[in-house]
């Protein structure tokens, strides 16, 4: 003690390898009680690092609380730097610090909101995209011929790989379910009503917008969103370009135009796997195959599942785009947009799906 003053002195290293005192150990009571002020002195001090920083700043804190003046003239200039350099940069609190967990009214509450937020944002979106689907019709969008056409052949020629893997193994999926009921019954020839049935009704157009929504949809959530992070959109506004024009309608045409072309050729490849399984496993003739298949699917069936392809195509579309669109300006909200364009574009593949069959059940399609 020096007066009312109490001295702490720091001797030999302070280091975070080494075993340094903490505050809650110093005991601010002297023999006349507790001192009106602290001197710190560093005449024996060695080595340091931010172990030090961290005792003064505790003892800092620990002084303000108790109404004790704190001396720091004796410490070393680069700490006295390096503490004003934090004291300039607070420590951010985290927000669970401040807030209890929510409740179930509150967690239902937020749910509810964040629906009402991406609905609006859809509206919003929809309002959009057919306002310039319309400009485009009379001609007086500003749509660049070369996107449309990188688009085009990246929805279509580009796709076609995996359409046709999938599509053929889906074929072999449904001739072998086929199979395995009908021959219990002796009748293996049914095969190709539920093969053609199959595939030109539901599943061709199904699997194509699954495929196009992980493939396509994804992408043009990322590119999208990458633009936005780096503020091309931004520019674009500034120069009086529309992002939606400039931008969206050329992907968003593109796979609506591609979206039936990729299910009458994925119709083909499906049936075509079903014929092969049909022929080398059930002893069924070429001509058996296609002429009963065509004695039970007619016109509407393959209209059906291009109505549904070019409805498949809008959702993928609008998905991956709004998505893009509305990612947030960080490089990891990227890959978070391009995960929520797949989630969106299943999910309402799903619902347009089974409301255009309850559509036709209802009305005898």
């Amino acid at each position: 003690m020096r007066g009312d003053a109490l001295v702490v002195a720091f001797a030999g290293d302070w280091k975070l390898a080494a075993d340094v005192p903490r505050v809650a150990a110093l005991s601010l009571e002297g023999s006349t009680g507790q001192p009106t002020s602290i001197v710190v002195d560093t005449d024996n001090l060695g080595a340091w690092d931010s172990a030090l920083l961290v005792y003064i700043i505790n003892l800092r804190d620990r002084c303000a609380a108790l109404n004790i003046d704190l001396n720091l003239d004796a410490l070393p200039p680069s700490a006295v730097r390096l503490l004003t350099l934090a004291d300039a940069v607070p420590e951010k609190a985290s927000d669970c610090e401040h807030c209890d967990d929510p409740n179930v009214r509150e967690r239902v509450g937020q749910f509810c909101l964040a629906i009402f937020r991406d609905v609006t944002e859809m509206l919003a979106f929809v309002g959009e995209c057919t306002a310039a689907m319309l400009r485009l019709c009379c001609g007086k969008a500003r749509m660049r011929r070369q996107d449309f056409l990188n688009s085009i052949q990246d929805c279509g020629p580009h796709a076609l790989p995996i359409v046709t893997l999938i599509s053929f193994l889906v074929g072999l999926i449904i001739a072998f379910l086929g199979a395995v009921v009908l021959k219990r019954m002796a009748a293996e020839f049914y095969v190709s009503y539920i093969v053609g049935y199959g595939i030109l009704r539901e599943m061709g157009a199904l699997m194509v917008g699954i495929i196009m929504a992980g493939r396509t949809g994804a992408a043009f959530a990322a590119e999208i969103g990458s633009m936005k992070v780096s503020e091309e959109l931004d520019a674009l506004r500034t120069l009086g370009i529309s992002p939606i024009e400039f931008v969206v309608l050329p992907r968003l045409t593109a796979l609506v135009l591609m979206m039936p072309l990729l299910t009458l050729y994925a119709d083909l490849i499906g049936v075509g796997g079903g014929w092969f399984i049909a022929v080398a496993t059930l002893d069924i003739s070429h001509h058996q195959f296609f002429s009963g298949m065509i004695d039970v699917v007619g016109m509407a069936d393959l209209v059906m599942g291009l109505v549904k392809s070019v409805v498949f195509g809008v959702v993928v579309a609008f998905s991956g785009c709004l998505r893009g669109m509305h990612c947030e300006n960080r490089s990891d909200a990227v890959g978070a947009a391009a995960t929520r364009a797949v989630v969106t574009s299943i999910t309402l593949i799903t619902i347009t799906n089974a409301l255009i069959d309850g559509i036709a059940t209802l009305y005898g399609i």
